[in-house]
């Protein structure tokens, strides 16, 4: 039954003034007030207009939905049908909502309550767009509750806008300068400490959990590839990222589950990558596309968070850094800023709406403000440079050769 729905009734129970009663279309129960008077004609009158302020939405029940029936059904009837990754994503903001502001209605999800939970985002570090990005999720999540009669009226949700002189991205592209140190710092993050004497099988496995780990920074550089897709692409799964280099053209099939924008995709994949997988053996091209091993080969696959660790201390190694927060704290190169960095080579060489194609944007509104015309002194080096008659590359990263990598099928499934 929606608000709509409700009817109010008037019922005599013998007392001094009749009563108003209706149904509660969220619980079922039945819902009593006085009309404080005796008289039917004006106790009709009183039904009608709660009925109507019931039937709008300016008058909320005095029992409300609670937090936890909400969560069950968003997470059951909304996020069941997205990306796992967007499910992961949303479940861990209300596990911040529950963890800062403990709602045990939905209803105590106010105005006031939501800009404390913002407040104590700001302290806890996060930045204005993570604290953007949350609130989005939330807005969406209490529409969906008043598109289904949960909730009565959404309450008025300040978003924080960007801070004047604040930058857009949390790290930067890299060079390629940056990203070969990036790849000589590799060793000394990924390898347990050398023993005196190295046995053959130790030098070989050492010389395996290397070679993992520079294919995959070199994959990551040349896809431009999320971390969470880059460890869900595979050679041979139609659920999974897959390659498809039968094609005219080599092209990256994304099925729905995995796609933000929940749809299946074909796209095409960046020429320089695409001749680097052409160079991978035949006998290779099975199982995930990347596996990036652990200092131990034997054991399962490195979660995607510990994947991530591991990258930005290679980053930090390497002495890499992409940002200086206005406390002094230093952020070292991540996976996304190789991601970063292949947005911007690609962006001096094709037109905005390929660009978006190639970073698997939602919006050209996000290729146009992170990607296309933010440096100037770059466009202003490539004018120059065209002008004085010079053709050469001007992008300043060279791209990496693939590594005659040793992991075999049998390693790659450990």
């Amino acid at each position: 039954m929606s608000n709509e729905e409700i009817k109010v009734t008037v019922v005599d129970f013998g007392r001094a003034s009749l009563m108003l009663r209706y149904i509660d279309p969220m619980t079922g129960k039945q819902k009593l007030r006085s009309a404080k008077t005796a008289n039917k004609k004006a106790a009709q009158k009183a039904a009608g207009v709660w009925e109507d302020e019931l039937r709008s939405g300016r008058y909320a029940s005095p029992i409300h939905t609670t937090w936890a029936t909400f969560r069950e059904r968003y997470e059951d009837e909304v996020l069941s049908s997205l990306a796992a990754t967007t499910d992961e994503k949303v479940s861990a903001v209300f596990n911040v909502v529950e963890k800062i502001i403990n709602p045990q209605r939905l209803t105590d999800l106010n105005s006031a309550r939501l800009s404390y939970y913002q407040t104590k985002l700001r302290a806890l570090g996060r930045t204005e767009a993570t604290i953007k990005g949350n609130l989005a999720h939330i807005k969406a999540a209490l529409a969906w509750a008043v598109r289904i009669g949960l909730l009565v009226k959404m309450p008025k949700i300040e978003m924080p806008k960007r801070a004047k002189g604040q930058k857009m991205m949390k790290g930067r592209p890299i060079t390629g300068e940056e990203f070969d140190r990036m790849l000589a710092a590799v060793p000394k993050i990924v390898l347990l400490d050398e023993p005196k004497d190295v046995t053959p099988e130790q030098e070989a496995a050492r010389t395996t959990i290397t070679a993992s780990w520079v294919d995959y920074l070199n994959g990551l550089w040349l896809s431009g590839l999320r971390l969470a897709e880059s460890l869900e692409l595979f050679w041979d799964r139609d659920d999974k990222l897959c390659i498809d280099l039968n094609s005219k053209r080599p092209m990256l099939r994304i099925p729905a589950a995995l796609e933000k924008g929940n749809q299946d995709r074909m796209l095409p994949v960046a020429p320089e990558f695409a001749e680097w997988l052409a160079k991978i053996p035949m006998e290779r091209r099975t199982g995930p596309v990347f596996a990036p091993l652990a200092k131990r080969i034997k054991g399962p696959r490195l979660t995607r968070h510990r994947v991530g660790e591991i990258v930005s201390a290679i980053g930090e190694k390497a002495g890499v850094k992409v940002n200086t927060d206005q406390a002094g704290k230093v952020k070292f190169a991540s996976a996304h800023d190789l991601r970063r960095s292949f947005g911007e080579r690609w962006a001096s060489k094709v037109m905005p709406q390929v660009l978006m194609e190639l970073m698997r944007h939602e919006s050209i509104d996000t290729t146009m403000r992170f990607y296309v015309g933010r440096n100037a002194q770059a466009t202003a080096e490539v004018l120059w440079q065209a002008h004085n008659g010079d053709s050469g590359n001007t992008s300043g990263n060279s791209r990496p050769e693939s590594t005659e990598s040793t992991v075999s099928n049998a390693d790659v499934n450990q």
